[in-house]
């Protein structure tokens, strides 16, 4: 990408597009020439934190209460043991290869 400047045009057109919901790399898309995460300093830098609408992918509506919040069932997998009481004790202290045994 290379350096475009942020001319007024271009400006207007990041806060119409922010104001209309779009993410900051449909943005960055429809800009052209900047990355998302100067997208995103710019609106930083210019203020632009509500928005009219959240921006969410296409089909994200029913993933919310997909999630493993969503379940009331057990786990998939088996609960953890609680661990040995017994310790492991060495013979003798280990210490780097190099050292005789």
């Amino acid at each position: 990408m290379c350096n475009v400047p942020w001319s007024d045009d271009r400006i207007t057109t990041l806060s119409k597009l922010w104001q209309d919901g779009l993410s900051a790399s449909q943005i960055a898309k429809q800009l052209g020439g900047v990355t998302r995460n100067a997208v995103i300093g710019k609106i930083h830098r210019l203020g632009l934190s509500g928005r009219a609408t959240p921006s969410r992918p296409k089909g994200a509506a029913g993933i919310a209460t997909q999630g493993r919040c969503a379940r009331s069932g057990p786990l998939p997998y088996p609960a953890r043991r609680a661990p040995s009481s017994r310790l492991r004790l060495s013979v003798r202290p280990r210490g780097p290869a190099s050292l005789p045994r």
